[in-house]
């Protein structure tokens, strides 16, 4: 029983993200003791831009053609899938940068997607339990100013729960900037609320993937 916990955010010590994905990550713990938890850190180890290109390139090129860099690009490729594929459970905790996904986390989706067994083709994750925590700094919902600026979640989405399958929960808290953002102190009572609501959400979520894998083990 393994989880696999990927983590994105920039600035580890304050990390809203982290902290809110810590609260999944002890769900499971607590109800698997013994099991390991993999980890992996776009931000302390981030994955070379040029490796998409080269593992590309280089599935096109004869294994005695390749360069050493196409080699080494799908080698990181296989590391990144079997990451994924391994896992009992997944636990994404990635924050919302500059209104979209951010560079790092569309550079690990790239590489890993380069793998056949997790392409739309694929069926290694297929109804895998998973939970994405996203943090917004702002708030983005319906109604808001800046209601659709989120580019990020919905791409998250629809790249892990459509086109690689898992079984997806999302997590997300928003105004993670009041108190930091002296323009956002009017919200201040709001994103209390919000903050206790996404811990909530988190515990469950954590519960959840671990009951299910549980189920799912058993079975």
């Amino acid at each position: 029983m393994t989880l696999f916990r990927l983590d994105a955010s920039i600035m580890p010590q304050t990390s809203a993200s982290r902290e809110l994905a810590d609260l999944v990550e002890k769900e499971w713990t607590d109800a698997h003791p013994t099991s390991p938890v993999v980890r992996r850190d776009l931000a302390a180890d981030p994955i070379p831009a040029t490796a998409w290109q080269n593992a590309v390139t280089g599935g096109f090129t004869p294994e005695e053609n390749r360069t050493d860099a196409q080699r080494e690009a799908r080698a990181l490729a296989t590391t990144l899938a079997d990451e994924l594929v391994n896992a009992d459970a997944i636990l994404f905790a990635i924050p919302l940068y500059n209104y979209g996904v951010s560079q790092h986390v569309k550079t690990w989706f790239d590489l890993a997607y380069t793998d056949p067994r997790i392409d739309p083709q694929g069926t290694a994750l297929r109804g895998k339990p998973a939970t994405l925590v996203t943090v917004l700094g702002g708030n983005y919902a319906e109604g808001s100013p800046k209601a659709g600026w989120d580019h990020s979640t919905p791409w998250l989405r629809r790249a892990f729960a459509d086109v690689w399958g898992l079984d997806l929960r999302v997590v997300e808290r928003p105004f993670t900037l009041v108190g930091v953002n002296p323009a956002l102190d009017q919200f201040t009572e709001v994103a209390a609320d919000l903050k206790e609501q996404a811990e909530e959400h988190a515990r469950r979520s954590g519960k959840e993937i671990a009951d299910r894998r549980g189920q799912g083990s058993a079975a």
